[in-house]
């Protein structure tokens, strides 16, 4: 079951919004037959895959068992159901790290596997059901709590400053410590900053520093829309959405022929409504929302609760009066 989550982390920038997963099989008499993981949406499943891999060797699967990071699929989505593919492959047993919480799945794809006379084990708390959760965290945020997993990336110096008062700033952070953030940016299915941050710094926030297959999502908290249609993320590859709380016609207009989407969220304040929003990234498709804002952006996240985990960069340095890593009210 290890070897299958760690080939599903193979389909991390490939399958999003489809979850990670990888397959392997073995023959009637415990040999490797084939190993497969989840490609693009709309593209082959692991378990086909994985049976692609045995046939192209000549390997029979009659009698043999499957070893499947999450549940195969039961419905018939944009490929035909996986359940269904290793009932006809002739396979005996197939062994689950994780069950999966989508509504037209939800065990039943094991169930039909057992119709069909097949031994279906699950496995119980352990390494590979742990490891299969984490790489899922964001599918199963979607599925399960109807918002994306949260994830807030901080780089401080050591007195936890990201910035001089007047908000210059240079690499608080070295190069490996860039790559790895660009590594959880390939992670995640959008990623969302404010638009101070914005003006500020012009950054790109794509995925440049470790390959992938696709950009995720660059999500701008703008109230007014004030990004210029200059920016450099609206030149980066990859889409760009643009949140704002009232209507400027002639500001929109610019942006959309940029090529960035706008949309309205208006809430309490005055300000986006943060809630509102992330329920609608996550019916867009967003499972893991990475997060590189600002202070404001980061303690609005931060006091509404929003955020499930951060990612915290730490330099070996002091800048003394400067920036915080958060505004959050006084308690």
């Amino acid at each position: 079951l290890l070897q299958a989550v760690t080939l599903a982390e193979q389909s991390i920038g490939l399958s999003d919004p489809n979850p990670r997963v990888g397959c392997v099989l073995h023959g009637a008499d415990g040999s490797l037959a084939g190993v497969g993981f989840t490609q693009q949406a709309g593209g082959p499943h692991a378990e086909v895959m994985a049976m692609r891999d045995a046939a192209a060797a000549g390997r029979s699967l009659v009698g043999g068992t499957a070893w499947v990071s999450l549940e195969p699929c039961a419905h018939h989505g944009r490929t035909p159901p996986c359940a269904d593919a290793l009932i006809a492959a002739g396979l005996a047993r197939v062994v689950v790290a994780l069950t999966d919480p989508y509504d037209q799945v939800a065990g039943r794809g094991t169930a039909r596997l057992r119709a069909a006379g097949i031994a279906v084990d699950i496995a119980g708390d352990g390494p590979a059901r742990r490891a299969a959760q984490a790489l899922n965290i964001g599918f199963l945020s979607r599925v399960v709590r109807g918002r994306p997993w949260v994830r807030m990336k901080l780089a401080a110096s050591l007195d936890g400053r990201t910035a001089l008062p007047d908000g210059r700033s240079q690499w608080i952070t070295g190069a490996a410590a860039r790559a790895d953030g660009h590594a959880w940016r390939r992670r995640a299915q959008a990623v969302l900053t404010g638009i101070g941050t914005v003006q500020a710094d012009d950054p790109q926030l794509d995925v440049r520093l470790v390959p992938t297959q696709r950009q995720p999502l660059r999500v701008v908290v703008d109230s007014h829309l004030s990004l210029r249609p200059q920016a450099r993320l609206l030149a980066a590859p990859g889409g760009v959405l643009v949140v704002a709380v009232q209507d400027h016609p002639e500001r929109a207009a610019a942006l959309q022929a940029a090529g960035a989407s706008v949309r309205l969220v208006p809430g309490p304040g005055g300000r986006v409504d943060l809630h509102a929003l992330l329920a609608q990234l996550a019916g867009d498709g967003v499972g893991e929302l990475h997060v590189e804002a600002g202070a404001v952006l980061n303690g609005a996240l931060l006091s509404a609760g929003l955020v499930d985990e951060l990612l915290v960069y730490t330099a070996p340095m002091l800048i003394g009066p400067g920036r915080p890593l958060a505004d959050l009210p006084l308690l």
